[in-house]
């Protein structure tokens, strides 16, 4: 693409997302004002051009251009200033952006405050689908890692009747199971909430298996000091306690309403919020497209692979991470015309707001 051509297709793409509305050859002629020696008839010109390239289309013979998902993923990639391209949806492009952060102080200071009193990652996840919901004016998503499903928060052991125990167990995803427990021996209120306490503070943070495994190796190492509470654990334990199905990422969504008021044509909207609300496409969405692995914002215009209805969506989401661990994905899926930069800047800054937020669970 020649310098011209990126100028005029710029100033098109900026125009389109400050206005919402298709852009003519006066409004590019406007934006420069002749500083760029650009005649409107060049303009005019230029804009057949990429109209031709795939960049631009006309969605009324009388209209303007308004730019396509290929011109927005060229604009993501020059703002990003970043020539590593991924496979992405439709052609789109998963882009390795920089590290640095442009994000005025102001919204710097507003996130923070959003976060207060946040303390767990379950805490984290669903206040930054709230968060992002509100920054974009799109939907926010967070989505907890699968291993997260795994890892105990908090259980509660509660007395039914005679030999029946209600186990309820919590995960840092925030999944919740509760199972009633047959014992083969009876177990006193104290026993449990004994029981529950060393689970609790022995434990939190760490992966049920693990669990499982650590209590029977201490049952071997301490049952001479902890004879009787230990037996109770194992006993807990060995009837199911820490097992089950808590397969199934926990995601948080929020801000539909916000795609909802943006969207004028109602069969469109209809099959859109279909695809959105089936959180298992929102989980395979930002598993595809989102690698845990990796310290990068992913920018992907075009999200027609999903649903036809989503391909004027993009997906702005970064991996969130405790030390080495990755916890969970953040994100955003909002129109195409939304504000990039500040959006990226966003997403990245909630994204490494973890490390510095919550505490790294040690054994």
């Amino acid at each position: 693409m020649s310098d011209r051509e990126r100028l005029v297709l710029t100033a098109i793409i900026e125009l389109y997302i400050a206005t919402g509305e298709p852009v003519a050859s006066q409004a590019v002629s406007r934006f420069f004002e002749n500083r760029e020696g650009l005649s409107s008839a060049t303009i005019r010109n230029v804009m057949a051009n990429l109209a031709d390239a795939g960049m631009l289309e006309q969605p009324h013979t009388s209209a303007g251009r308004v730019p396509t998902a290929a011109a927005f993923r060229y604009y993501v990639d020059r703002i990003t200033q970043s020539g590593q391209l991924a496979a992405g949806a439709k052609g789109g492009a998963p882009n390795s952006l920089p590290q640095s952060s442009s994000l005025s102080e102001e919204r710097r200071d507003q996130i923070e405050r959003s976060f207060s009193g946040v303390s767990s990652t379950h805490e984290y996840l669903e206040r930054t689908s709230q968060v992002l919901a509100l920054l974009s004016s799109g939907l926010g998503v967070a989505l907890a890692a699968a291993t997260q499903a795994q890892v105990l928060e908090h259980i509660h052991f509660s007395r039914l009747t005679t030999g029946r125990v209600l186990a309820v167990l919590v995960t840092q995803a925030g999944a919740v199971q509760d199972r009633v427990l047959i014992l083969d021996r009876e177990l006193t209120h104290l026993e449990l909430e004994t029981a529950a306490r060393y689970l609790n503070e022995s434990f939190r943070g760490w992966a049920i298996e693990r669990i499982r495994a650590e209590v029977a190796r201490r049952m071997e190492l301490e049952r001479a000091a902890y004879h009787q509470m230990l037996e109770a654990v194992e006993e807990l334990c060995r009837k199911g306690a820490l097992s089950g199905d808590l397969s199934g990422p926990a995601i948080f969504v929020d801000g539909m309403a916000n795609l909802v008021a943006g969207e004028v044509d109602r069969e469109r909207l209809r099959q859109m919020l279909l695809a959105l609300e089936a959180k298992q496409r929102l989980v395979e969405l930002l598993t595809a497209y989102v690698d845990g692995r990796q310290q990068e914002v992913r920018v992907v215009v075009g999200l027609d692979q999903a649903s036809p209805a989503m391909q004027d969506l993009v997906l702005i989401g970064a991996p969130a991470r405790l030390g080495d661990a990755n916890f969970g994905t953040v994100a955003v899926i909002a129109p195409t015309r939304i504000q990039y930069q500040e959006m990226i800047h966003a997403v990245r800054y909630i994204a490494k707001l973890s490390e510095r937020i919550l505490e790294i669970p040690t054994d």
